[in-house]
């Protein structure tokens, strides 16, 4: 009985020594990293850990930005710069805030913009969209374009007329009072560094104002006469303006070249404002035509109509089923003016009929002495 007894405590001495080697290490791991180390059942892989993906900077595309304009016509080559890449303009295409608009040495492009206010580039013109809010009907309207280089043509309309609408140049500011004008800048030749501002009556034949600013904002001038303008000079030397606006001569020559200009500007404003109209109308088809069916939007199959009664409710009258008070279909209907007959003793009267009469009675006559009775 003594060997027994020593093999059963050598086992339990050998069991004793090796479980603290395996034990500490699994039990020192969280728990859910021990479940993790449970090994897979014969044949079944375990899948590899997802890979850790980077975060993506949303980008807001370029569709979801408001277009303020439409490129009304086009003749030639002209492109826009937008966030830093130019693309070629065709006609209709959508012109966003900070937009660069260019015209090639061939090109010509009218721009309308949302309150109608239409600008005309010539050949080797340049002008950027610094700004541009306008809603119907509200006061605070605002417009900034910058002139860079080029003849351009302008049309002024309702932001000029109910906010404030501005034209930059490199050497003065123009505060536009709802009127056509035309902005020459050259970079070469003898005119160069200069700036020509003319002022022409609009389309109805009103003329209205441009008020000439220096950078530093003080006023050079006013242009309220059509067929008038003003040149923007360095000033001289010493002067306490930096410009100066010396009024222009035009001859015939230049007045009809201008007047060139000027109805094209008016063509593409009646252009662009259809253009802009349709565009609109397209951002928004079912409250102008609430029946038109949207082409992104899928037909509806037809439906069955359902003429049958939800279950456990009671039928309505139809057309086979008469109104309380009315007589059943196999019954004779009396003809007009006539008394309905009447019901035999003890059996009621339909419903909505006249109750039964008694038969009607033979008046008697008076006897007469000396006649014998009927």
């Amino acid at each position: 009985m003594t060997f027994p007894k020593i093999a059963f405590a050598a086992l339990i001495l050998g069991c004793a020594m090796t479980w603290p080697s395996t034990a500490p290490a699994e039990s020192n791991l969280p728990a859910h990293e021990r479940l993790a180390q449970v090994p897979a059942p014969a044949g079944q892989i375990q899948p590899s850990p997802p890979a850790a993906t980077q975060p993506r900077t949303p980008t807001t595309p370029q569709s979801t930005r408001n277009p303020i304009g439409t490129v009304a016509t086009l003749q030639g080559s002209a492109t826009v710069t937008r966030n830093n890449a130019a693309s070629l303009l065709k006609r209709r295409d959508m012109i966003f805030k900070g937009d660069m608009l260019q015209t090639d040495s061939n090109g010509t492009l009218g721009v309308t913009f949302d309150d109608e206010t239409t600008f005309t580039l010539n050949p080797n013109s340049r002008i950027a969209v610094d700004n541009f809010v306008y809603q119907e009907g509200g006061a605070s309207n605002v417009a900034v374009f910058n002139i860079v280089r080029g003849t351009v043509v302008f049309v002024a309309s309702k932001v000029a007329k109910t906010g404030n609408m501005q034209v930059e140049t490199p050497s003065a500011t123009l505060g536009i009072r709802g009127t056509t004008g035309i902005v020459e800048i050259s970079e070469s030749g003898p005119a160069a560094s200069q700036v020509f501002i003319k002022l022409y009556p609009d389309a109805d034949g009103r003329v209205g104002r441009i008020e000439v600013l220096g950078r530093d904002g003080a006023q050079l001038g006013i242009l309220s006469r059509g067929a008038t303008g003003f040149v923007i000079q360095p000033g001289p030397p010493g002067a306490p303006q930096q410009f100066s606006a010396v009024p222009l001569q035009i001859s015939a020559q230049d007045a009809e070249r201008d007047r060139a200009f000027v109805s094209r500007t008016f063509s593409a404003q009646i252009v662009g404002r259809q253009i802009n109209i349709q565009r609109r109308n397209l951002r928004r088809p079912n409250l102008l035509h609430p029946n038109r069916v949207s082409p992104r939007t899928p037909l509806r199959p037809p439906q069955r109509l359902n003429l049958l009664p939800p279950t456990g409710q009671p039928v309505a009258p139809t057309l086979l089923q008469p109104f309380p008070g009315t007589l059943p279909p196999d019954v004779p209907q009396p003809l007009p003016g006539t008394l309905p007959p009447a019901a035999p003793p003890g059996v009621p009267s339909l419903p909505g009929t006249l109750p039964p009469s008694a038969p009607p009675t033979v008046p008697t006559l008076p006897r007469l002495p000396g006649r014998l009775p009927l």
